[in-house]
């Protein structure tokens, strides 16, 4: 009733390659030997039994959920030939990378045939090395040709997912998906740097960082995207807690370390791959779980510089919102280089792979750490049908916001609810005592005070507070409490602010006050002391302007009497799309009401 291949692990162990056999698991055995947990598995074929099998980690699942139990009869797709070092002898070993279940063992109850024990695979040391050929289903060997040796040699490659700490004559061929910024660290055992790159292949990915000398060794010849040769390097249980790639190893480069360029024969090695959640999900997933993400950016805030409470360190941050086809909009923050490089405009797409999911009053958003990937605007078909949905009406709908606004605390949210002035009195907003309310208006600037307006600060970049001129070409920071020769412009402008509705006086800083006024604070200081004249024309250029704001809005005590403080936390071009929407939205809400009465 069940056919296995019979003759097929003698074949696989002489370094023939079969397409797709199909054997019978006998039973298994966890190595205790192994940092990880690994698997060795007592296969047959009808005719042989052999114990030098073992399941990749990724397919650990199988025993632990009880798929690979005693008689299941399977189909091997994908496996590798590979080989342990085994008191100083060097033994052939086949490692699963992919299997298929054809009947489980409750099934078919019984061993197929009476199959004889194979003997210790020994690896020749008179035959070239096939300990890291891997055989797909198509059952064509993975060797592959480096220009960068004997064009007429070739090297044969161990897959990602056949490595394991106790075999070390390997050699990867893997593209590069991503390299992160050089880091540095300093304490009491003393300073050091590291990258870290993202490799892959069709068997599955690792992540590998480099230390000190290997640092500089290997950081500018590795570019993303290339394919590379890489060995000698060691491998160790995964950090999971920094490490989020889908294996149980990591890998380290020593001094050894060996990484050669691939020019040839690249296609086969996968570039990067997406597996999407739909925003909507994000609402029932924990806290730091790391999700690929497709959406819409459909709004994007101001640069933000932000410092450490920890270490003094100022970070720089960008917050955008994307939608999609759930009908669910997500809060994203992105760091760094990616916050000072994006451009939001004309609503791209983005495909990000590891995000981190975060948690902020009572709702979930999105971070973009240093290890995660960003692509704008892909092409493929996710995100072309993505596009299709936002044009034909996508950006129209009433939307789910999983992100919530509010506190004390710095940044803006561009994305918070659009009110008008007379609708955030009678919601009475910022009246809560100790606690801020956020919201957004499209409203026109009417004047901006120029008095006091622009000031000297401080040139450290975790203060910037005011300086005291001492009129001796020397300033003070009393908050630093240092002399410096030298300051930097930093604006705060007080302006008024009108809707159709009302008014109302806000406070923007530095990065809005430039957006508003089209000019750096530090150009705007220089022009002030070279023409004063053309300083004063800036600001009143400024007047008449239409933004939509981000307000934050709290109460505050000043000269005994309770008032309202008025922030502003984002300014944006007008988006027509968006404010449609709204008012559409508010039409039917007016029209639903009046069928309701009559």
């Amino acid at each position: 009733m069940y056919k296995l291949t019979e003759g097929a692990l003698d074949k696989i162990m002489n370094g023939i390659d079969i397409e797709k056999p199909v054997i019978q698991v006998l039973g298994h055995k966890k190595l205790t030997s192994s940092n990880s947990e690994r698997y060795r598995l007592l296969v047959s074929d009808g005719l042989r039994a052999n114990s030098f099998t073992m399941l990749a980690t990724q397919l650990n699942y199988l025993i632990t959920d009880n798929v690979l139990t005693e008689y299941t009869i399977c189909e091997i797709s994908k496996y590798a030939l590979s080989s342990v070092n085994n008191s100083g002898k060097e033994k052939r070993v086949i490692i699963i990378l992919d299997i298929e279940v054809i009947a489980p063992g409750n099934k078919v109850g019984r061993k197929i045939g009476n199959p004889t024990n194979m003997s210790k695979p020994e690896v020749e040391t008179t035959k070239p090395n096939t300990s890291t050929a891997a055989y797909q289903h198509n059952g064509t060997a993975q060797k592959n040709t480096s220009s960068a040796h004997n064009s007429s040699s070739e090297i044969s490659t161990t897959p990602i997912a056949a490595l394991s700490p106790y075999q070390n004559k390997w050699v990867i061929k893997v593209r590069v998906l991503t390299k992160s910024q050089i880091r540095t660290w300093s304490n009491s055992r003393g300073d050091g740097k590291l990258f870290t790159i993202e490799l892959v292949d069709e068997s599955g990915e690792i992540r590998c960082t480099a230390f000190n000398n290997a640092c500089d060794k290997f950081y500018d010849m590795i570019e993303p995207g290339n394919v590379y040769y890489i060995s000698r390097c060691s491998l160790k249980p995964a950090n999971k807690q920094f490490n989020t790639m889908k294996n149980d190893f990591e890998m380290t480069m020593t001094n050894d370390t060996e990484v050669v360029l691939c020019h040839e024969n690249t296609e086969d090695i996968p570039t990067l791959q997406f597996n999407f959640s739909p925003i909507s999900q994000l609402e029932t997933m924990n806290k730091d779980e790391i999700i690929d993400v497709l959406g819409v950016v459909t709004t994007f805030g101001d640069l933000q510089h932000i410092v450490s409470q920890k270490t003094g360190k100022e970070h720089i941050k960008r917050d955008i919102h994307i939608v999609d086809n759930s009908g669910t909009t997500v809060s994203v923050t992105l760091w760094g280089k990616q916050a000072e490089d994006f451009d939001g405009s004309n609503n791209p797409i983005m495909a990000i792979k590891s995000a981190r999911v975060g948690e902020f009053n009572g709702g979930k958003n999105l971070s973009v750490g240093i290890t995660s990937i960003i692509e704008k605007d892909p092409d493929f078909p996710e995100a072309h049908k993505l596009r299709g949905w936002y044009t034909a009406g996508g950006h129209l709908e009433n939307v789910k916001s999983l992100s919530r606004t509010g506190g004390g605390g710095g940044g803006g949210d561009i994305n918070a609810p659009l009110y008008t002035f007379q609708e955030a009195t009678d919601a009475k907003l910022g009246e809560k005592i100790d606690a801020a309310d956020v919201f957004s208006v499209m409203a026109t600037i009417n004047m901006i005070r120029v008095e006091n307006s622009i000031y000297k600060a401080c040139p450290l970049e975790s203060c910037k507070k005011k300086l005291v001129d001492q009129s001796t070409g020397v300033f003070k920071c009393e908050k630093c409490n240092k002399d410096y020769p030298n300051f930097v412009y930093r604006l705060l402008a007080m302006m008024n602010i009108a809707d159709a509705t009302g008014s109302r006086w806000i406070t923007a800083f530095n990065e809005d006050a430039e957006k508003i006024l089209g000019m750096s604070a530090q150009e705007l200081g220089e022009l002030k002391e070279n023409d004063n004249d053309a300083y004063m024309q800036k600001f009143g250029d400024a007047s008449f302007k239409r933004f939509t704001f981000g307000v934050r809005v709290k109460s505050e005590v000043f000269q005994d009497e309770m008032r309202l403080r008025h922030t502003c936390i984002s300014v944006s071009p007008l988006n027509y799309k968006t404010h449609l929407a709204h008012l559409l939205k508010k039409v039917s809400k007016l029209a639903n009401i009046e069928k309701l009465e009559n």
